[in-house]
């Protein structure tokens, strides 16, 4: 069997926490039945030990199939990952995502993507990473009484993302850390309104508003102090006819959105300024999890 997640970018400027898409960069992880336990990863960590030794995906897998089961199954997993790590592009919703989708698939247990949504939430209490993944476009996801609620928007593929891939990981946690204890008043209806403006933005395509939409307040200063060549980038797109430009999630990576004809040109000009930094155009991905 073969599972695969896309990365998604998540916070989208105000939507700190609600708001995500997916993009077409996937994991895939293979598995089949062994006499022996294995683990191999090709692309993205492989060259870390650790990940071998302490799998996420591998916890989350076993508890499921024991769960599902009654047993502990012997598999060959196979890696085969894409997404960087610890780069702000969903790459822990990928395997927490998958993991469950793998244990259900390898138990012969049917699992609809809305119980997959709901059981990815125990692992990762915001819905926006984990919204996308699942079920692909775009999303707005709230949780209440420890369920995910969301509505999905498909992306029209005259639209790309360009993003920047810093040399530099930032970890959730210690990006979380550098965000303000409480907020104004003023600068709390400044991301409300934003965000609810972007939902509407991306749902009646109205793509000339995005820029206004994107700005925030809540998170994305803060984070970007970790890495102050971040400001040059999102400089740099918005004078650039980028549609939008925001950190994704909590970085170090940057999600700008342009029309497919300003694309190429947006690419080669952050290629040039940020030789160090890893930048590349991906469509967007409308599918999410995909079985086979």
């Amino acid at each position: 069997m073969t599972i695969s997640v896309p990365a998604t970018s998540a916070n989208l400027g105000p939507g700190f926490d609600t708001l995500g898409l997916s993009l077409s960069l996937r994991n895939k992880v293979v598995i089949q039945p062994s006499r022996f336990f294995s683990v191999s990863i090709k692309g993205e960590g492989a060259n870390n030990p650790r990940l071998k030794g302490n799998n996420l995906f591998i916890n989350i897998f076993n508890d499921h199939y024991r769960h599902l089961t009654g047993k502990r199954g012997v598999f060959r997993f196979k890696f085969y990952n894409q997404i960087p790590l610890s780069r702000g592009l969903g790459s822990s919703s990928a395997v927490i995502v998958s993991a469950i989708a793998s244990a259900y698939s390898a138990a012969g247990v049917y699992i609809g993507k809305r119980k997959l949504l709901n059981l990815a939430l125990y692992y990762e209490h915001h819905p926006d990473n984990i919204t996308p993944a699942v079920m692909g476009g775009f999303n707005v996801a709230v949780v209440e009484n420890r369920k995910v609620y969301s509505l999905k928007k498909r992306i029209p593929n005259y639209l790309k993302a360009v993003v920047v891939i810093p040399n530099k990981p930032i970890s959730t946690t210690y990006s979380r850390m550098a965000l303000l204890k409480s907020y104004k008043k003023e600068d709390a209806i400044f991301n409300l309104s934003r965000s609810s403006l972007l939902t509407a933005c991306f749902f009646n395509e109205s793509w000339d508003m995005l820029r206004i939409s994107a700005q925030d307040r809540f998170h994305q200063v803060a984070r970007m102090k970790n890495l102050p060549e971040l400001a040059e980038v999102q400089k740099l797109a918005l004078e650039n006819n980028a549609l939008m430009s925001t950190l994704s999630g909590s970085g170090s990576s940057f999600f700008n959105m342009t029309y497919r004809d300003d694309a190429p040109m947006l690419l080669e000009k952050f290629r040039k300024r940020f030789p160090s930094f890893r930048s590349e155009i991906f469509d967007f991905d409308n599918d999410g999890v995909l079985f086979s």
